[in-house]
Order: structure tokens, then sequence, then C-alpha cells
């Protein structure tokens, strides 16, 4: 008599593995949407800062009308250009500037697996968060 495993005992195993799989990988996407999520409000916010910083160093504080305002400046506002369409830890930034304000939003790369919410801060940094569509 041969010994060995059936192929039923064989599918047995790979059902009861896929069955494990799918049960675990939600749950491990959900703290990586989370550091995501909370690194895209952490850009927001050094955004921010640094739009504020340079209305209140200007004598008739104008907020920076360009984001190479924030970067070329000497010494910069900002060391990185967060808002140039990269794709940082699974969100994107988009500007919107002029003199009189800013808007920032941060919107996640892919919704549901990168993060789950898209967050705004505009003039003043406030920061608001809507879910994903």
């Amino acid at each position: 008599m041969k010994k060995g495993f059936t192929l039923v005992e064989i599918m047995i195993v790979v059902a009861i593995i896929a069955l494990l799989a799918a049960l675990a990988i939600p749950a491990l996407l959900r703290p990586r949407m989370a550091a995501n999520e909370a690194a895209a409000q952490a850009t927001l916010k050094t955004l921010s800062t640094a739009c504020e910083t340079f209305a209140s160093s200007n004598a008739n504080g104008d907020y920076p009308a360009a984001m190479g305002d924030l970067t070329g400046a000497t010494p910069p506002y900002l060391n990185i250009d967060y808002a140039d369409g990269t794709v940082r830890q699974g969100y994107s930034v988009a500007p919107t500037l002029a003199v009189t304000g800013y808007t920032f939003v941060a919107t996640p790369a892919a919704c549901g697996s990168s993060g789950s919410n898209t967050f705004t801060i505009t003039t003043g940094g406030a920061l608001t968060s809507a879910a994903c569509a």
C-alpha cells in the first residue's frame, strides 16, 4: 500500500489556508491605512504651518501664490514639495494657492486600500475629512 495524501485531503488543507488568508489580509490592511491617514494629516498640517509662517513673514500678509514660494525661499519654508503629484505613503496632495489663502487636499491613491478618507486643510489650518468615493 502506498502512503501519501489523497487529493481530497490536499484540497481541504488548501481551502483552510485560503480561509485563514481571507480573514487575515483585511486585518493587516487596517493598521497600514491608519498610518497612511495619520501621515497625510501630518503632511497637511506641515503645509498649513508653512503657508501661515509665509504670510506672517510678509509685511502685507500675503499667502504664497505657488509652491515655489515655500520651497525656493532662503531659508525655505519647506524642504520638499509635498504637492508635486507624487504619491507619498498612499496619498497625493493637490494645492490651491492664492495670495488671499490656500487649500490643500490629500486624496488616497487607492480608496479602500491605501486610505479611506480624503483630507482637506484650508486657510487658518482648518482640517476636515470626508469618506473617499
